[in-house]
């Protein structure tokens, strides 16, 4: 894993629990066309935006959103 993806999956535990994993990976091979494990700094933006969709589906928008913006955040 890359110290991107780590980031990720960290916050995306408080949200998404044991799912974490299973929704980013599809959120990244779906919309970013690669392996969770393969995210840098410079697809985080893009990565955050995707959860924010994903997640709306799941979740309360303003959860989705709070995520969305610690993910897009991440240096």
């Amino acid at each position: 894993m890359s110290v991107a993806s780590d980031k990720v999956i960290a916050i995306g535990k408080t949200y998404f629990g044991p799912a974490t994993e299973s929704f980013l990976s599809r959120q990244c091979k779906s919309h970013l066309k690669m392996e969770l494990k393969d995210l840098t700094p410079a697809d985080l933006k893009t990565l955050a935006n995707w959860v924010e969709v994903g997640a709306g589906l799941i979740m309360d928008q303003a959860k989705a959103a709070e995520v969305a913006r610690k993910i897009a955040a991440i240096v």
